[in-house]
């Protein structure tokens, strides 16, 4: 008898690749208007708690190779919208952070993505994020034990 097309893992990863396709592409969509990528919108999302982030963890987030993130933080250095300190417990290390001019600017951006965000209602928007974090978790979790 075949195996349920709800346990076909091709089947889950065409659904999350497609899905993870369709909403960058209309984030891109709503970004492109302020010039902005999703790269660098990741960037900035990370960047607005204010903590100030190193570059190993805004590489992490931003799912960005160390070169790459170097050259987009360059670039938004030289926008004025991020800025780069040492940092005071750990000279060794670089953190990140928004100027005043990108927080105004990430604001804006956040504000324009939700409103045009499509939203499922609430109950299935926390199942989702339930659902995904469950997989992550999942996942994580079995790399870990495989690579033992």
């Amino acid at each position: 008898m075949p195996a349920s097309s709800a346990r076909q893992p091709q089947d889950l990863m065409q659904l999350l690749t497609r899905a993870e396709r369709v909403a960058a592409r209309r984030l891109q969509s709503v970004l492109d208007e302020d010039g902005c990528s999703l790269d660098a919108w990741r960037v900035l999302t990370l960047l607005s708690d204010g903590k100030g982030h190193s570059m190993t963890a805004v590489a992490e987030a931003a799912f960005l190779p160390a070169p790459t993130l170097t050259k987009l933080v360059d670039h938004l250095v030289d926008q004025n919208l991020v800025y780069r300190r040492v940092d005071p417990l750990d000279r060794r290390r670089i953190l990140a952070h928004l100027t005043p001019r990108g927080q105004t600017y990430w604001r804006r951006l956040s504000r324009e993505v939700r409103t045009r965000w499509p939203v499922l209602n609430e109950g299935d928007d926390e199942l989702l994020r339930a659902l995904l974090g469950r997989l992550l978790d999942t996942l994580e979790e079995t790399a870990a034990v495989d690579s033992a």
